[in-house]
Order: structure tokens, then sequence, then C-alpha cells
């Protein structure tokens, strides 16, 4: 896996400020129409299955990676879990045993399709973007073969439930999706294997001078990746109340925008979780801004195309300005200590 060294590194401390600015363009912009409880709560409810994702995307590009197979792993574990729900697969499972059998089938099943590309990255030296390319068209490809491209419906009332659920007005879902983050955070930052994440997405030559098995580390991060795709699926069909391929593809392009929002390097071995979370909230307004003004899925998605190009092609460019400061301060420093000898 490739793994250059260039610097992303962004601020949260910044990335908060540019929020706080955006909050308040929208409530002049927009007024009550965004900030009312209804559209509040709506938002609340879709940001968990996309939070999910980019979650998974920031993990890939930690070390420098991609993977783009992880809205169809969410699809197909989201299809496995409803055909489980609904009795079409093992019938014999108690009614009362469905709904926990189905959640656990689900996270093995995408963690599977996770370590499956770990596993053709590591062992044939596949680039993450060709194996992931390769596994979304295999994993929607099956899903399809599964459902014949029809929706499955008819989960039972308490499944469904975990989707629309909420505690003192916050949705469940979006509770879980702040402690995964923060976990996730955790993980990274103060455990050994979060360390080696970090080193081996940076440089991994250093990595593997250090000791650090640098296939394993991606092997374990792209199973991570994989489960956290299951949970999207399952929230996906726990708040839709069906399954299908198909659903949740915009995800993609945004998590990747996210990504680069919230200061993850694409290159590696940079970023944090907090940046995420602060930017799928800020995505997940801008959406919310694009069905107040009506418009229309063609202009939307161009609209997150040309974000993409411009944040990665003003990303670099601050990385560029920020190295010529740091050689003009290098020589200004040089020049002075001559000068006081």
């Amino acid at each position: 896996m490739k793994c250059e060294k260039k610097t992303f590194e962004k601020n949260p401390t910044s990335l908060s400020y540019v929020a706080i600015l955006l909050l308040v363009v929208f409530a002049i912009v927009f007024g009550r129409a965004m900030y009312s409880g209804r559209n509040l709560s709506s938002m609340a409810f879709q940001m968990p299955e996309f939070g999910f994702v980019t979650l998974g995307m920031m993990l890939a590009f930690l070390l420098g990676g991609i993977d783009l197979s992880i809205i169809a792993n969410a699809n197909l574990s989201g299809i496995l879990a409803a055909h489980i729900l609904t009795g079409q697969w093992l019938p014999f499972i108690p009614e009362g045993m469905k709904i926990p059998v189905a959640i656990i089938g689900a996270i093995l099943v995408s963690a599977a399709l996770g370590s499956f590309n770990g596993l053709l990255i590591t062992r044939f030296g596949a680039p993450s973007l060709i194996a992931t390319l390769g596994t979304m068209t295999l994993y929607a490809g099956i899903g399809m073969a599964i459902t014949g491209g029809k929706s499955i419906v008819g989960f039972p009332e308490a499944f469904t439930r975990i989707g629309i659920a909420s505690m003192a007005g916050v949705p469940i879902i979006f509770i879980m999706f702040i402690i995964v983050a923060f976990l996730i955070g955790f993980f990274l930052e103060r455990s050994r294997l979060g360390r080696k994440i970090y080193l081996c997405g940076e440089s991994p030559v250093a990595s593997l001078f250090s000791g650090i098995h640098n296939d394993r580390i991606i092997f374990i991060v792209f199973t991570i990746i994989g489960v956290l795709a299951g949970l999207s699926g399952l929230t996906i069909i726990s708040r839709v109340n069906s399954a299908k391929v198909g659903y949740g593809d915009a995800y993609l392009l945004q998590s990747l925008i996210v990504c680069v929002i919230g200061g993850i390097n694409p290159l590696g071995g940079r970023g944090r979780s907090i940046g995420i979370v602060i930017a799928v909230i800020l995505m997940q307004m801008l959406s919310s801004s694009f069905t107040i003004m009506q418009l229309s899925p063609y202009a939307t998605k161009m609209i997150w195309g040309l974000m993409l190009v411009v944040v990665m092609g003003l990303t670099r460019e601050s990385d560029r300005i920020r190295r010529v400061s740091r050689r003009i301060s290098e020589k200004v420093g040089i020049a002075k200590r001559r000068k006081d000898c």
C-alpha cells in the first residue's frame, strides 16, 4: 500500500471555528427552516449511518489507502440481516432470537468482507484502490443476485424501533455513533495498536524498522472497517424499514469529502476522529440546506464532486504555503544567528 509522506494536518480547533461560522451563516440564510426541531431531529437520525461509513473511510485514509467497497459491504450485510429478520433464511430460529442473530450475523459477515479486502491487499499486493474497487462490484453483484434488485421488507417491529427510538429527544442511533467515534478516537490515540496504525500510514519503512508487522496492521484495520460498514448497514435498514442494493450510494463520495474536510491526510498518518464528527455534522447540515433549496439530485452530486476537488486543491495549496513559510523562517533564523556571531 502506498504510504507517501506529505502533511495534510489540520487543527480540529480551526475546524470548530469554521463550523461555528457556518452555523451562523445557515441561521441567517435559512432561519427556522434549518433549526426547527423537526429538521434537527431528521438530521440526527440520518447522520449515524453516514458517520459509521466515514469513520471506516478515515481508518483507510490513515493507512494511506481507501475503501471503495464500504457501501456495498454495508448493503450486503444489511440484506443478510433482512433475510434472517423476515425468516427467509434460518427459519428455525425462535422469534425472540431473530434480532440478536441477525445483528451478530450481519456484523460477522461485514467483518469477513472487510478482512477479505485486507487479505487482497496484504497477501496479493493489490493497491487498496484496485482491491476495493473489485470487491465493491463483487459485493453489489452478490446483493443483486440475492434480492433480484427488489426491496426486502417486513422486519419485526422491535428492530425498526431501534432506528427511530430516542432518549431525551436525542436519537439512540446518534448516541451510538458518538460513542463509537469516541471509542475509535481513544483507541487510535491511546492504544499501542492505534499508534502503530499512525506510524504505518506515515512511514511504512520506519514502521517495519520499528518491528511492526505492517500487513497485520492493514488486515486488522480493514476488518474494523468491515465492522463499521456492518453497523451502517444495520442502521440503514432499521431506519428505513427495508433492505436493498444501492442504499446510501451517495455516501461514498461524501465520506471522501468529509475525511478531507475533517483533517484526515489521504496519504496516511494524520487525522483525528473528532475532526470527522465535526465534519459529518457540517456535511449533514449542508445536505439539509440542499433539500431546503430543493436542488435536484444531479445538481447535488455535481456540488459534492466540485467540493471534493476544491477541498483537495486548497489542502494541497495550504500545505505548500506552510512548507514555504517554514523554509523562510529557517533561513531567517540562520541569517540572524550568523549576524550575531
